[in-house]
């Protein structure tokens, strides 16, 4: 993982604060600002740079629902994006997963969650949060870790299905799909 940048602070100005956020001080943000995120879909590439598989973890809500889900996380102070992106790629799918992130990443969308159902197609019950989302070749051994039971690699279409839209929560599989759409592989 790359590090965050370091600049030198002139004298005269305060210093950061900490990147981390209290539970209470999160809550508050929440309550307050758009909080920004990121999405990234784990994609596996043939030679040719097709899409071949795409990464769905295997998650626990804090209801006890099983559900399939997207790599995904806050960009936190001060961190670029894609330091972001290697952050949330290696916390759920291990040291070793590899990622490759373009030189200048875009994203294929932005998701608009709200805690307001039917808003936009994303929900999340927590939060007004901004998501750019990424299509993320991996090249390396996937492991779930943190808080992810498992990870599937499915074809484009087997993530695509109907079965599985439904395991997913919040919008996620939408997202999936403009993912899928934007590679070329649904039409």
């Amino acid at each position: 993982m790359t590090d965050t940048a370091e600049f030198p602070r002139p004298p005269d100005e305060p210093a950061q604060p900490s990147i981390w956020l209290t539970e209470g001080e999160l809550a508050v943000v929440r309550q307050q600002v758009p909080v920004l995120y990121i999405n990234a879909v784990p994609v596996r590439v043939d030679d040719s740079g097709d899409v071949v598989d795409v990464g769905l973890l295997l998650r626990v809500t804090p209801t006890g629902a099983i559900t399939r889900a997207l790599v995904s996380g806050r960009v936190n102070y001060h961190e670029r994006v894609r330091d972001a992106l290697l952050r949330h790629i290696e916390k759920d799918l291990g040291p070793m997963a590899l990622p490759q992130i373009p030189a200048s990443p875009q994203p294929f969308t932005v998701a608009e969650y709200f805690p307001t159902p039917g808003i936009t197609a994303y929900h999340d019950p927590r939060q007004h949060a901004v998501s750019l989302a990424y299509v993320v070749p991996v090249a390396g051994d996937c492991r779930p870790r943190q808080d992810a039971l498992d990870l599937a690699w499915l074809t484009p279409e087997q993530a695509c299905d109907d079965d599985v839209q439904l395991e997913m929560t919040g919008g996620q599989g939408v997202l999936l799909r403009q993912a899928m759409a934007h590679v070329g592989r649904l039409l």
